[in-house]
């Protein structure tokens, strides 16, 4: 079967890395309350608010820990290499389980934001809409491999 979207196998294992790594460290993050200065580094900020320091406005450098950043893009490059590289064999069978899981993900997440845009308010809210930038990804990722992990093991 040929699918041009998918990236070859051999960045799977990279990926996992990188997402393994991504979500162990932004457990740690959220656990430790979001209060890490490590990496304190002048950024570019395309908009920068007088709640985050005095010198508001557009496009301005300004400190920023980018501990967080560098977490979200490793949940986010590992998740895309593990999701959507080749499996070793990329017959029907795993394009179906691919096509599906990725249904189920967006289907799973939309219906925790309403459940969220119902139930959660002020600042938790945020907290969910962040969490809710990852959860395609992670519902994608962890059904696609139980599928597959499920099939292989019914066939033995």
């Amino acid at each position: 079967m040929e699918t041009n979207y998918l990236l070859p196998h051999k960045y799977k294992n990279f990926g996992w890395a990188l997402f393994i790594l991504g979500l162990l460290a932004g457990i740690v993050l959220i656990f430790s309350d979001y209060e890490v200065d490590a990496l304190n580094i002048n950024v570019i900020s395309i908009y920068s608010e007088p709640f985050m320091n005095n010198d508001n406005g557009y496009f301005k450098i300004i400190e920023n820990s980018i501990v967080d950043e560098i977490i979200a893009l490793f949940i986010i490059i590992g998740g895309l290499l593990v999701g959507f590289s080749k499996e070793k064999v990329e017959d029907e069978f795993i394009y179906k389980l691919r096509k599906d899981s990725l249904v189920w993900a967006i289907i799973f997440n939309y219906a925790v934001l309403m459940l969220a845009i119902a139930f959660v308010y002020e600042f938790t809210f945020f907290h969910v809409l962040v969490f809710n930038m990852f959860t395609p990804l992670l519902f994608f990722v962890f059904r696609f491999n139980f599928l597959k992990y499920r099939s292989i093991s019914n066939e033995e």
